[in-house]
């Protein structure tokens, strides 16, 4: 998909036209529309006034037999009082996927409608709209035999504005087109069925995304792990024929890269900036289940289809990444992603078994389906040690009971640091990958206190209210005194309906991850 700024006027000239309306808007006062010919004005204003009321979700289309302007789609938003931020993000979505409906291959549209001007500036706009389409033109098609006429495709879209702004424009285009790809690229990983992604496989993937971008990819295989007595990760990948990865990615995009690089190395406390304050990197922790069965403790059949996205906080991590490298923005960020599968075998790890972690710390395994914080307390202590980081934040699809509390709208988060909380809301809003705070307080650190070891993973009382708490407390005994944050983004793991996108994968946590190294600095 290409997506051209072009004025006013020159979209006017276009085939298709799509136009979002509040129910207050005065049609007369649309800019593009006030450049369309005058029988095309007549014809849509006659249809706006008769037909049409901007219901949200309500849509009218008037076609032309001959002229250059062939289709005007009208597109409903309801009350602008009741518009928010979160409908702001589907309004590309619905223009694309009613294009691939109708076989539409290009359309001309506007970046806001009259009463909403741009809220984040208008190249954050064209961005947001820039990405929004390459995700709802998205479609996980590998393994699907193409019809005879082809897959529906929008090749082309002309996002309409002031001739002084397409300059501003086309550079918000070209940031969102690349989060776009790399959001689509995490969901065709996720999307990949567990035969065809295995740890070994989601090693390569790691490489070839960070092939010519400035990502150092380090894959640390059994043996060392089992030096760093990193029990966690060896103790999950026992029972499958698959050998565990650990995925290490460094993104060193600071001036003087290279010397902080070197610092590091040399100082325990992190590589020091050259305007001498500690500048301590970002550290990104993602879950890579890559088949998740839950072991021993077997998952009942509804609950296993789809757990070869159980990867999902692993791919977001790899390419957020890599939108960053892209983006070339100037931040030091660390992606560690422990790559495994689940499997139940005779070899497998059993329920009562004690695993001693990086840490130190000893797991008492209680169910081996609670499998991706045992992975991730190796994973989050090893970055800690190693990086010593600014902040040290997880992705991961790990609870059931996160989508339990929240529905399908969001993705939760764990924090003991308010102002950090607050940040991370914000981050999620202006991302688009929306996020919404749970507790992390000490008082249920005691519910998840082992009887033979120092941690369990999962609670030990017999109240099983609170799981995607008791889960992220478990992780945060990991972050060895880090600034740290957990996002359960099981909630959004798949789209819905409403997310206008194609059903599957849904790319959480990209995003999010490229609006935090923006935000980094302040945070």
């Amino acid at each position: 998909m290409k997506i051209i700024p072009v004025s006013y006027q020159d979209a006017a000239k276009k085939k298709n036209i799509f136009i979002p309306l509040f129910k207050e808007d005065n049609l007369a006062k649309q800019e593009l529309f006030s450049c369309l010919p005058d029988s095309v004005k007549t014809a849509v204003a006659k249809l706006a006034k008769e037909e049409f009321k901007a219901d949200e979700g309500e849509t009218r289309s008037v076609w032309f037999p001959s002229g250059t302007t062939r289709r005007v789609r009208l597109f409903g938003l309801g009350e602008k009082a009741k518009w928010n931020p979160r409908r702001t993000q589907v309004l590309a979505r619905n223009f694309v996927r009613y294009a691939k409906g109708e076989r539409i291959d290009e359309f001309a549209a506007v970046l806001s409608p009259t009463s909403n001007p741009p809220v984040g500036g208008l190249k954050d706009d064209a961005a947001r709209f820039a990405m929004n389409a390459l995700m709802a033109d998205f479609e996980f098609n590998k393994y699907r035999q193409k019809p005879k006429d082809g897959w529906p495709e929008v090749k082309t879209v002309y996002l309409a504005g002031d001739t002084k702004d397409l300059a501003e424009t086309k550079t918000g285009i070209e940031a969102g087109m690349i989060i776009g790809e790399e959001v689509n690229s995490c969901r065709h990983l996720a999307n990949t069925p567990g035969s065809d992604m295995t740890p070994s496989l989601l090693a390569q993937a790691a490489r070839d995304a960070s092939k010519n971008k400035k990502i150092r990819v380090r894959v640390m295989e059994e043996p060392e792990m089992k030096r760093l007595h990193m029990g966690g990760i060896l103790g999950v990948a026992s029972g499958s024929d698959e050998k565990p990865k650990l995925i290490i990615l460094e993104y060193f995009g600071l001036p003087k890269a290279t010397n902080l690089e070197r610092s590091r190395k040399k100082s325990r406390n992190g590589p020091s900036s050259p305007s001498g304050r500690l500048e301590r990197p970002l550290v990104l922790v993602g879950k890579g289940v890559t088949f998740d069965s839950g072991g021993l403790n077997v998952k009942p059949h509804p609950h296993m289809y789809e757990m070869h996205m159980d990867m999902s906080g692993g791919a977001a991590v790899i390419h957020g990444i890599a939108a960053i490298a892209r983006l070339k923005l100037p931040i030091n960020v660390i992606g560690i992603i422990p790559a495994v599968e689940n499997m139940p075998s005779g070899s497998s790890y059993r329920p009562g078994d004690l695993l001693k972690t990086h840490s130190g710390k000893v797991i008492e395994v209680l169910n081996t389906d609670a499998e991706g914080r045992v992975i991730l307390a190796d994973a989050l202590s090893y970055g800690a040690k190693r990086y010593k980081p600014g902040l040290l934040i997880d992705f991961a699809t790990l609870t059931g009971a996160a989508h339990g509390a929240l529905g399908n709208h969001c993705s939760a988060i764990f924090t003991q640091d308010e102002k950090l909380q607050q940040h991370l809301v914000e981050i999620g809003n202006v991302s688009g990958d929306h996020v919404w705070p749970l507790p992390l307080w000490d008082e249920y650190l005691p519910e998840i206190k082992a009887t033979f070891g120092d941690l369990a993973n999962i609670s030990t009382t017999s109240d099983r209210a609170g799981g995607a708490i008791h889960g992220a407390k478990f992780l945060e005994q990991f972050a060895e005194g880090s600034r740290f944050a957990h996002v359960d983004i099981a909630p959004r793991m798949t789209t819905i309906d409403s997310d206008c996108m194609s059903k599957g994968a849904s790319g959480v946590g990209v995003r999010f991850i490229v609006e935090l190294a923006k935000q980094y600095p302040k945070l």
